[in-house]
């Protein structure tokens, strides 16, 4: 039975085999080298996503020297939504340049056991692998209305301290197709 959600502070869920838009396959292992895993659950046809898009690119810009790694998650049911397939997200990944693995959770488990509940939902996991925080990338959908950058500031925290001040905001978007 996989628990539904995993706590604040709690070691997070690994993942295993998870393919990723340019063919290799994916596991919590691959990323033993990084400090911080910033995973965010995202879906191709989501406009909250596609306003994230180049946010977080800049993240991943910013801390690649910091051995923060970003992986976008696709959990949506490709059968209930079709731009979600795994072609549909390589062509994405291609069209937009990312920079970063883009992953399909084809069986939901990770979104299931990390209580990722919209698209998109920011986890990240410390070198530890202990969840650190939880919820949305910034507070609003567009970036010219953004006043607080949520994600950023607990990577920021993280690499401070080692202490998040803000670790749990409310995510918004587009709910996971289940």
């Amino acid at each position: 039975m996989i628990r539904a959600e995993v706590e604040l502070g709690e070691v997070a869920p690994g993942f295993n085999d998870l393919l990723g838009v340019d063919g290799r396959s994916y596991s919590t292992s691959s990323f033993l080298d990084k400090q911080l895993l910033v995973l965010v659950f995202f879906g191709n046809g989501c406009p909250t996503c596609k306003a994230a898009e180049e946010r977080l690119i800049g993240i991943q810009r910013d801390y690649v020297k910091k051995n923060v790694q970003v992986i976008l998650v696709n959990s949506n049911n490709s059968s209930l939504s079709p731009p979600d397939t795994l072609d549909a997200m390589k062509r994405r990944a291609l069209d937009v340049g990312y920079i970063f693995p883009y992953i399909k959770d084809e069986d939901r488990k990770l979104a299931r056991s990390l209580g990722a509940i919209t698209t998109p939902h920011a986890f990240i996991i410390d070198q530890n692998r202990r969840l650190r925080y939880k919820g949305r990338i910034d507070n609003a959908r567009q970036k010219s209305r953004v006043t607080v950058n949520d994600l950023q500031n607990a990577i920021d925290d993280l690499l401070a301290s080692g202490i998040v001040k803000n670790p749990e905001t409310d995510p918004f978007g587009c709910g996971i197709v289940w």
